[in-house]
């Protein structure tokens, strides 16, 4: 499946990079977009215990957060080609027409 739409999160503070996804996903959503990159970087310094980034840890939260919830069909990991565990797939469910 191409990828329709990519988010680099590198550089971002916790709040900008928790903005930055809620209007991406948005975005991507209202534009028909159904298979999207999240890049989040594994994480530095900032390394939670368990060895993940800050922001790659948040980042599922805010994925599943109610509003953003009805647009996700599903979230994974991306593959090692696009940054393994530094990126996350997002495929959107079809955007209906009434």
């Amino acid at each position: 499946m191409a990828i329709d739409g990519r988010l680099d999160l590198h550089g971002r503070t916790l709040k900008e990079a928790q903005a930055a996804v809620s209007g991406f996903v948005r975005a991507a959503a209202n534009d028909g977009q159904r298979f999207v990159i999240i890049i989040t970087g594994k994480g530095g310094a900032d390394r939670e215990p368990g060895g993940r980034g800050r922001i790659r840890a948040e980042a599922i939260h805010w994925l599943d957060h109610p509003s953003l919830r009805p647009l996700i069909l599903a979230v994974r990991e991306a593959g090692p080609r696009h940054g393994g565990a530094g990126a996350l797939y997002v495929l959107l469910r079809r955007h209906r027409r009434t």
